[in-house]
Formats: C-alpha cells, sequence, structure tokens
C-alpha cells in the first residue's frame, strides 16, 4: 500500500517504505507526540478543486469474456488456465536454495482501458485463488501523451498461501521499475515528471507448474486511476448524514504484537494494515480457522499474526502492501479493493450501507487531536460519525497502549479528512460480503 508521489509533494522526501502506511510508518515512524491543545479552526464548507478518479472492474466469467485471452479461458468462478501457450522459469529470490521452476503461462490482457483524464497513477487489485504450486502476476502498460507506449510494469507477484502453508512462491512487489515515463512504488503505478496516460491495458498472467493440471482462478481484477491536484490541505467537507453511525466493527490494537514474528517485520507499529484489515474482516464474520491459527504464539489476537504473515511483501519488507491486503480479505469469500475516495461525504455512503473502511492516513501528532502519536503513514479502520461528521474510527495504534480497549476513537472531521485525502489521495480498502450492492457511485465512478 502506498502514499502518493504528487499529492505528498509537499511532504518532505522519504524513502519508499516511509511513504507506505504500515512500512516505517510502523516500524518507527509512530512516536508519541504532546497533547496539542489548541483551537480547533472554524468549519468552512468551500470547494475543493477537482480530484479526478476512476475505477475499472472486471468480474467473474462475463468481465473476462472481454479482453485477449492466450492459453487462458472462462470457467464458472472466473478466468482460469485453460490451453497454456508459453513457458517461463522463476527462481524465488527469497527462498533459501530455491532451484528454477519451469511453469506453464496463460494469459488475459483487457481491452483498452480510456478514462475521461490523463491519470498520472493506477493501483490494482485482485481476487485471486492460488492451489499449491499455483500463482499469478498482474501488469499494466499504457500510452503517454507523445502516443509513446510503454512496456508491461509489474504490479504484483501473488500467491494466496505463505510458502511454508504450501504457497509457489513468496508473494513480492518488484523494485527497479523506472523509466523515463514511469515507475512502481511497490504496489502504486506512478508517473514521472509532466508525463500522463490515458490508454492502457491490465493482463494477469496465471501460472502452473509445467505439467500439472492445476490452475488458479481469478474471479475480479480492478484498478483505479487517479490524477489528483497537489495541494497540502483540502477544504472541509459538510456532514452529510445528519446522525450518528457507530459500525459494531471489533477493536484489535497492533501495540499487543510488538516484537512478534521479526520475519514478518516485528508486529507492533509495523502491523497497522494486516491489524486494520483483520478488523474488518472479523466484522463479516469470516477470518482463519482454528487449525490455520494453530501456529500463533501466543494467542493474542492471533488472526492478526496469521494476517501479517498472509500479506508480507519480500521486497517491501512489510504487511502494508495495499492490493495484498485486499487480496488477503478476498480469500475468505469476501471481495476487497484499493480505491480512492475524494472525500468523507463518499466514504458516509459506505458507512450509511454497513460497509467500514481501512483509510491510509499520516500525520504529525498536532495535525490529528487525540492521536498521541506521529506517523510517516498509517492505517486505521473508519467505523462511523457523530451526529456532527466527525469520524468515529478503529485506529489499531490505540494511542500506543497494548490494549484493544484503547482502539474505538473520535477524530476530527476537518483534521481528520487533511491527514487522508491530500497525504494518500483518499486511499481506502472497500472489504465487502462478494455480491453485496454498493452504494451508488458519483458520475466518474470510483468504486
Amino acid at each position: 500500500m502506498s502514499d502518493t508521489s504528487r499529492l505528498s509533494a509537499h511532504l518532505p522526501e522519504l524513502t519508499r517504505r516511509q511513504l507506505i502506511g504500515g512500512g516505517l510508518a510502523a516500524g518507527g515512524a509512530l512516536a508519541l507526540g504532546a497533547p496539542h491543545a489548541v483551537a480547533a479552526p472554524a468549519r468552512a464548507w468551500t470547494t475543493a478543486a477537482p480530484r479526478h478518479i476512476e475505477y475499472h472492474t472486471f468480474r467473474g466469467p462475463s468481465g473476462f469474456a472481454h479482453g485477449h485471452r492466450s492459453g487462458t479461458r472462462t470457467g464458472s468462478g472466473g478466468l482460469v488456465l485453460h490451453h497454456p501457450t508459453a513457458q517461463r522459469t522463476y527462481t524465488d529470490p527469497f527462498a533459501a536454495g530455491a532451484q528454477p521452476v519451469t511453469y506453464d503461462v496463460g494469459t488475459w490482457t483487457s481491452p483498452v482501458l480510456r478514462n475521461s483524464f490523463r491519470l498520472t497513477e493506477l493501483i490494482s487489485s485482485w481476487d485471486v485463488d492460488t492451489p499449491k504450486g499455483t500463482w499469478i502476476e498482474v501488469n499494466v502498460r499504457g500510452w503517454d501523451e507523445s502516443g509513446t507506449q510503454t512496456g508491461w510494469f509489474i504490479l504484483g507477484r501473488w500467491a494466496r498461501d505463505d510458502v511454508q502453508a504450501g504457497g509457489a512462491i513468496n508473494r513480492t512487489s518488484v523494485d527497479g521499475q523506472g523509466t523515463e515515463i514511469a515507475t512502481v512504488w511497490t504496489d502504486t503505478l506512478h508517473l514521472e515528471g509532466a508525463h500522463t496516460l490515458n490508454d492502457l491495458e491490465l493482463r494477469i498472467q496465471l501460472m502452473r507448474p509445467a505439467g500439472s493440471d492445476l490452475t488458479p482462478t481469478v474471479r475480479f481484477l480492478g484498478a483505479v486511476s487517479s490524477a489528483l491536484p497537489g495541494d497540502p490541505t483540502v477544504p472541509v467537507s459538510a456532514p452529510g448524514l445528519r446522525r450518528a453511525i457507530t459500525l459494531d466493527v471489533p477493536t484489535y490494537s497492533q501495540e499487543l504484537h510488538q516484537g512478534q514474528y521479526p520475519q514478518y517485520d516485528n508486529g507492533g507499529e509495523a502491523w497497522c494494515s494486516p491489524t486494520s484489515t483483520s478488523m474488518v474482516v472479523a466484522y463479516w464474520h469470516r477470518g482463519p480457522s482454528r487449525s490455520q491459527l494453530s501456529w500463533v504464539e501466543p494467542m493474542t489476537d492471533p488472526q492478526v499474526a496469521y494476517a501479517a504473515r498472509n500479506t508480507y511483501d519480500y521486497t517491501y519488507e512489510g504487511c502494508g502492501n495495499w492490493p495484498f491486503n485486499a487480496a488477503y480479505a478476498a480469500s475468505f469469500g469476501l471481495e476487497g479493493f484499493v480505491t480512492r475516495l475524494r472525500s468523507l461525504r463518499e466514504a458516509e455512503a459506505f458507512i450509511a450501507s454497513g460497509i467500514p473502511l481501512v483509510t491510509s492516513v499520516s500525520f504529525k501528532s498536532s495535525e490529528l487531536d487525540g492521536a498521541g502519536y506521529s506517523t510517516d503513514g498509517h492505517l486505521m479502520v473508519l467505523v462511523g460519525f457523530t451526529k456532527d461528521g466527525d469520524v468515529v474510527m478503529n485506529d489499531p495504534a490505540s494511542h500506543l497502549i497494548a490494549s484493544d480497549d484503547q482502539v474505538r476513537t473520535v477524530y476530527k472531521r476537518e483534521q481528520f479528512e487533511n491527514v487522508w485525502v491530500p497525504r494518500s489521495g483518499g486511499t481506502v480498502y472497500v472489504i465487502h460480503p462478494s455480491g453485496m450492492r454498493l452504494p451508488r457511485p458519483p458520475r466518474e465512478a470510483n468504486w
């Protein structure tokens, strides 16, 4: 999961891990801050600069009937391997003593996707079942303003299960993809300089060990495109609910896991993303079984450690990869995707529909009253609104107190909107039961 480039241009220059909530944002950037006792500014309901966001999605057999298939076909659950048309050899760089493995490969390439604006960033999401030995790779390419086509960029290599539990590969993002036109910041395609894209294509490659008859099943593939202003602040949005709503999302503190499982980034502040994802998965009465949790010690909110293990990105060296968290949630019969919202008014529609949102934020302690810490990137769950429009949050940092009882808190609407919308582009994980009707999207649809 990534905080932005153009959107964060006003912030100090940070490393990629610092820009991603749940990475250094959790590993060391959370810092105890002194109480902030200044009067809140008066709320002015003014018009924000245009925030262009569009979401593209392909779902189920009908969705993958469009585009170009090579060695794949549509099945009852989605896209599957049929008669693979290529092979590739892959050596897992994160497996000790790994030997090259040859895989049969089939691909699906989307139709050309055209936005109503020229995008500067893109984030993909997917829901894929990967039986033992199988995995997928998600790619994107496009055409810049001069008509120059980019090469294929890798947005993620994914297997549902950890290698120790039978997964084919150690799931990973891919560094070092920068060109004059664009690069990939862990999970986000970012256009360089003044470059923009309009037309683009998504591609997903399905892999299985050569000669086997196994297949991944791709149920869903989506991507959010955005072109957002670099304004350091946004005007506060006018509340639209006119009533208090708080969803009954369970509270989990990441602080209870400090030092747990160093191989998955050492718990504690590093686990804000899997902790937040776990809260929402549990809200929908889903999650790992008792037998799946049997390896976790200690058994305090063990589903959080399980989520950390199964969202860990071996290149990023953390659990904060945005689409990895969404794909993890989807493995429990849910649908999870990453998108960006323009304001809390859009978020209110999800809360009114009973859908909590995992939000990506960054702030100094003086910018968010009551948090008690600073962070270069953090995930927390929006679970409701007060009658005055302030946000009710499940903040897994729990004021840096190791207690689930400290997780539920209220933050001022204007302050929260400004540490979320301009800092991460309004990035959220939307996690809900498959088939559930979402709120009606705006005209420039971002879900």
